[in-house]
This record gives C-alpha cells, structure tokens and sequence, in this order.
C-alpha cells in the first residue's frame, strides 16, 4: 500500500497497489462485508479473461475496486455518496444535482487512484 494516513481526518487506510490482492487487503479492512462480492467479480473477471482472451474483464475489475476502495476509506465521502445514491434512488426530486456530485465523487476517487 502507498501513502500513509493524513491526519485523524484522512483515510483510514493508505490507498493499496491496484491488484487482486492489494484491492482484497483493503476492502477486508475498510468493508469485510465486500469481500465476497469481490471475490465472485475476480472469479468471473478472471474466467472471462480466458474465455474471450482479453485482459478487460480484470481492468474492469480493478478499476471497478479501486473506486471503491479510493471512495470507502473516506468514510464522510463514503457517507455522502449513500446519501447521494439514495436519493437518486428514491427519485422524489430532479436528481440532476445529485447525479452531478456522484460523478465528482468518482471522478476524484478514480485520479486518487491513479485510473
């Protein structure tokens, strides 16, 4: 993992190297409930590879948990984009706004994560 925490306000976890195994450390640590939804998206990223002879499905995998990963070790950036999500979900109002900041939010989690 890279980086090291920055400050008590800062993510729980350095950002990890972009691998199947780097990506699987830190969601165990920063949402083991993830774990295996990761593990089956590596499982079919994987068989994918092979059946199509192609490294997209795995790109697709790691950058797929690297926003994630970038995202969830912000805990309030993480909480906001539930709220976000939610209420696009929910759709008791133009979701414009709310669509727009989800986009920034996974704009600024795939530049820290390198994507």
């Amino acid at each position: 993992m890279s980086a090291q925490p920055d400050g008590p306000y800062g993510p729980l976890i350095p950002m990890p190297e972009l691998t199947p195994d780097g990506l699987r450390a830190a969601v165990a640590r920063i949402a083991p409930s993830r774990v295996p939804a990761l593990t089956q998206h590596l499982f079919e990223a994987t068989t994918n590879a092979q059946q199509t002879q192609s490294l997209a499905p795995l790109r697709a995998f790691v950058h797929s948990w690297a926003v994630f990963v970038a995202i969830e070790r912000h805990p309030e950036r993480a909480a906001r984009l539930h709220e976000l999500e939610r209420l696009v979900d929910a759709a008791e109002q133009d979701p414009a706004d709310a669509m727009a900041e989800i986009r920034r939010i996974r704009d600024d989690a795939e530049a820290e994560a390198g994507l």
